[in-house]
């Protein structure tokens, strides 16, 4: 049953607050002028929040004047839209004082082992989160299937998490349309702005924030950095995965971007394992010069056997990331995916201290990395120019 405050010598206007008991704790519903004129019975109609009665009674005071009070207030109908608010707002910051253990869901389209993922339970550790003391994590993984996605997705929501860590556009996506009011922050995530997901980076409204790999603004540079490794380069291959909407946006950059360079692009796509012999057979067929890896979850589950192709087959291979280089690729330009993870960490402590989604700008890589991968070089026979290598934050030898 809903409780009523409230006191005094007039009753023309009063304010009536209600409270509802829920089970995160005593959430504030409405407050509202309530007319009394009378002992006995009213009924106040609020469009927005639906109907309420109230019964009052007075008594006699010694200097002659009447002491009325409200006795019982009765909710016929209550639709308040910021109670939904009100709840996902403050659930984290109530579990954190309640010594409830906050509830963090993980959506990823890849597989397990964690892998670089653990850079984001590193993060959780140094804000003084400690799994089952204080927090616990949920992964979902959707094992390359990204129609599981949103089933993924719904499952988490039905947990009741206090926030999603959503990896890849696809991931947030699945996540953002599945709730409008569990808190959501991205990762890896290309383009928020052009796919929807945030209204600005400044300000990104609704329930997402996060971080933004700028891929799609990095592109002409990355060609410019291929075409200085490589001069005599003329048709590159682009493998991505068409299954995941933020590389599209990508091999759109590169493809306005490639006749600048000189460049002609033959973007191939590739969504489930069986893709793969295809896309290697018409790399073959076409006659390229240099693979662009396009960096995502289920690319970086195949890059041994795009690389071990590519060497068999002499062709250097860039990407975005440094695991690729790292892996035996030629060139990588972007951000650290590790360093990603890891700021994501920020994000969720700060929802869980009660901060809105909404209002915590996107944030984009502050470092960029080349890593120059010499023993590759090598193998292929490739002389890296000096200039370039003067310019590269790691040279790996």
């Amino acid at each position: 049953m809903p409780r009523v405050a409230g006191g005094g010598n007039e009753l023309d206007h009063w304010g009536v607050e209600l409270h509802a008991a829920t089970d995160r704790g005593l959430a504030l519903l409405a407050l509202q002028p309530l007319s009394v004129a009378f002992a006995g019975s009213t009924t106040g109609v609020y469009p927005d929040e639906g109907r309420v009665e109230a019964t009052v009674r007075s008594w006699p005071r010694g200097d002659g004047s009447r002491r009325w009070i409200v006795v019982s207030v009765t909710v016929i109908t209550l639709i308040i839209s910021m109670f939904v608010a009100v709840l996902a707002v403050s659930s984290a910051a109530e579990a954190q004082s309640s010594g409830r253990l906050a509830l963090v869901g993980v959506l990823h389209p890849g597989s397990q082992p964690l892998g670089l993922l653990e850079a984001f339970r590193d993060g959780l550790r140094g804000l003084g989160y400690v799994e089952g003391r204080n927090v616990k994590l949920e992964w979902r993984f959707a094992d390359g299937q990204s129609e599981r996605l949103p089933q993924l997705a719904r499952g988490l929501v039905n947990l009741k998490v206090d926030a999603i860590l959503a990896i890849t556009t696809e991931a947030a996506q699945a996540a953002r349309s599945t709730s409008g009011t569990i808190p959501i922050i991205i990762a890896r995530v290309t383009d928020p702005v052009g796919s929807g997901l945030v209204a600005s980076l400044a300000r990104p409204g609704g329930n997402v924030t996060g971080l933004s790999a700028m891929t799609g603004e990095l592109s002409a540079k990355r060609l410019q950095l291929l075409k200085e490794a490589l001069p005599q380069a003329r048709r590159v291959a682009v493998i991505w995965n068409s299954g995941n909407p933020g590389p599209a946006s990508v091999v759109r950059e590169l493809e306005n971007a490639a006749p600048n360079f000189g460049l002609t692009l033959h973007a191939l796509p590739a969504r489930s394992d069986s893709d793969l012999p295809g896309v290697f057979e018409a790399i073959a067929k076409g006659h390229v010069d240099v693979v662009f890896a396009l960096d995502d979850p289920f690319i970086t589950s195949h890059k041994q056997q795009i690389l071990d192709w590519a060497t068999k087959n002499r062709l250097p291979v860039i990407s975005q990331y440094r695991e690729f280089t790292e892996a035996g690729a030629l060139i990588s330009y972007g951000p650290s995916i590790r360093d990603m993870y890891r700021r994501a960490a920020y994000f969720v402590d700060k929802i869980l201290k009660g901060a809105k989604p909404g209002e915590l700008p996107v944030e984009q890589p502050t470092q960029l990395e080349l890593v120059i991968n010499l023993k590759a070089a090598k193998v292929l026979g490739i002389t890296v120019p000096q200039s370039l290598l003067a310019r590269a934050d790691e040279i790996l030898k």
